[in-house]
């Protein structure tokens, strides 16, 4: 079955927030609402302190808390694993926003969708169904791939079917340390972050 997943490189980020601004573009969001963010931390000890830049958005996980929590049913998890938002059914209620551990929610107040209504970043999903419908392959053809991937001008964002053995990012992940943000919460986030070649 298809479960889509997204892999950011932390060797190859550079911290330029193209991603941040190809988003922002794309889905015009309003003042204040990034889907796809990039942290800025520093890592290490003195003398030997070295800055790590870190991608962060929804993680689309397995197991999602928005979705629990809501009470219109409004957040849903399709079947390849990607979860989204019907806005017709969202109330604003914002109980997504505080469930969430990544911090990955915003209640919009933008008149270009309802009033008061819960965003976040939804995998460029439109892009990947009307690629899917022309027999594109999400992750390898730009068409069909989210903007924050295509735009990534050091490389670092890859996007595919994780349960595919043949994936880009199903050999990046073997090939590499990786992790996954708040893993220990049970969310089963579906972005990975790759940190070190595989032992």
């Amino acid at each position: 079955m298809t479960r889509w997943a997204m892999v950011a490189d932390l060797r190859r980020c550079v911290g330029c927030q193209t991603c941040t601004a190809a988003c922002k573009q794309t889905n015009a969001t309003p003042p204040g609402v990034q889907w796809r963010r990039v942290l800025d931390m520093e890592v290490g000890e003195y003398p030997e302190v070295k800055r790590a830049f870190v991608p962060v958005g929804c993680m689309h996980c397995d197991e999602p808390p928005c979705m629990h929590v809501c009470p219109s049913t409004a957040t849903k998890k399709r079947a390849d694993g990607i979860v989204t938002i019907d806005y017709d059914l969202c109330i604003g209620c914002a109980y997504c926003a505080v469930a969430c551990p990544y911090q990955a929610r915003y209640k919009s107040s933008d008149d270009t969708l309802r009033p008061d209504v819960a965003t976040k970043c939804t995998f460029c999903v439109e892009r990947i169904d009307a690629g899917l419908a022309q027999g594109l392959k999400p992750g390898v053809d730009p068409e069909a791939t989210p903007v924050c991937v295509n735009s990534c001008i050091a490389q670092a964002l890859h996007f595919g079917d994780v349960e595919d053995a043949q994936s880009n990012i199903r050999g990046l992940l073997a090939e590499n340390q990786h992790f996954r943000m708040h893993e220990e919460l049970g969310t089963g986030p579906r972005f990975y972050y790759l940190w070190d070649k595989a032992p």
